[in-house]
């Protein structure tokens, strides 16, 4: 029996001063077993000429589509994908991040994962994704974890649930003493970032394109949870494997008693992840909406007097701001200089 061959297009969206990162990734995506068809890179306003840079790699299959605005990752990744949709005769879409480093044979493990569930996976209802190995819960997850241990927690403001406490401290005191365990072929996630995925052309058809109101975080999470809503499955393939070469906003940031990442490094960043993050989960994942309210209250009644103690009264009041847009659905761009 002929072994299937697909045309793989490759999707990265870029912005900013990042070539030293974004050309590491195009080396490794030019490079992968088996090729690709085509490579899209979106320049959301990158401080320098993309497609130039581009151009010096001589590679046919890269094509930019320039942005005179950052469109944040809503609007680069969708721009990719109507013209995936629009422009290339690729069967499946693989999208990364302009820092994803993909392993050797993370694109032949997908493909390998396809065609070893071919039975199962439907086109129009099932995606993969990629393991990223930077992400701790990712890894729990390929080592047997319940996914619903860190996603749609119900009732939770913000990550915070009075009554989830008790069973995070379980959590927390038996993987101190839990031996890491070997990790699944695959496991199933309800949503997954957008660097990783791996979709399908008539999937992608079925749930459209991102969400552009958005424009900055959670835009991922709300468009790939389209697929798990419409009774589909994204699956994580362990052996299909991504480095992050470089470091996402608040990693760095190390808690303290007494303190908040959203107060100490409050910035147009934190305004989207707060109202979107907020957005998304309270149209998904309330199922008491009394015990929702007390959490929130108690989160926000917590930030207010982290703010007293830390003199970031300031910064509090942007966050409530964002917190308040979040809950009624006011999405879309705003004035940068307001926040």
């Amino acid at each position: 029996m002929s072994k299937i061959t697909y045309n793989i297009c490759v999707l990265i969206v870029t912005y900013g001063d990042r070539w030293l990162l974004l050309k590491q990734i195009l080396n490794s995506v030019m490079n992968l077993d088996p090729d690709v068809s085509n490579i899209l890179v979106v320049d959301n306003a990158s401080t320098y000429s993309v497609e130039d840079n581009c151009r010096e790699l001589q590679d046919h299959r890269v094509k930019v589509i320039t942005h005179a605005d950052n469109e944040g990752s809503a609007g680069g990744y969708k721009a990719g994908m109507e013209y995936f949709i629009n422009h290339t005769n690729a069967d499946f879409l693989w999208l990364l991040d302009d820092d994803n480093l993909p392993h050797q044979d993370a694109l032949k493990n997908l493909l390998g994962a396809w065609e070893n569930n071919s039975d199962t996976l439907k086109q129009d209802q099932q995606a993969l994704f990629s393991l990223r190995l930077d992400r701790k819960q990712h890894l729990n997850i390929a080592g047997g974890e319940n996914a619903n241990r860190y996603y749609r927690v119900p009732n939770s403001f913000m990550g915070f649930n009075l009554f989830q406490i008790p069973i995070n401290q379980y959590y927390k005191f038996r993987d101190k003493f839990r031996k890491s365990r070997p990790l699944k072929a695959r496991a199933v996630m309800p949503y997954v970032p957008y660097g990783g995925l791996f979709i399908h052309r008539k999937l992608m058809q079925k749930i459209g394109c991102p969400d552009e109101r958005f424009f900055l975080y959670a835009d991922d999470s709300e468009y790939t949870y389209r697929i798990t809503q419409q009774g589909g499955a994204i699956w994580l393939i362990s052996n299909s494997q991504i480095e992050d070469i470089d470091r996402s906003y608040g990693v760095t940031y190390i808690p303290k008693p007494w303190r908040s990442i959203y107060l100490d490094q409050w910035s147009f960043r934190s305004y989207y992840q707060v109202r979107n993050s907020i957005f998304f989960n309270s149209t998904t994942a309330v199922t008491n909406p009394v015990i929702y309210q007390l959490n929130k209250s108690l989160y926000l009644f917590g930030q207010r007097i982290v703010s007293i103690l830390t003199g970031k009264q300031k910064n509090y009041t942007k966050f409530l701001k964002a917190v308040h847009d979040g809950l009624t659905g006011n999405l879309g761009l705003v004035n940068t200089e307001e926040l």
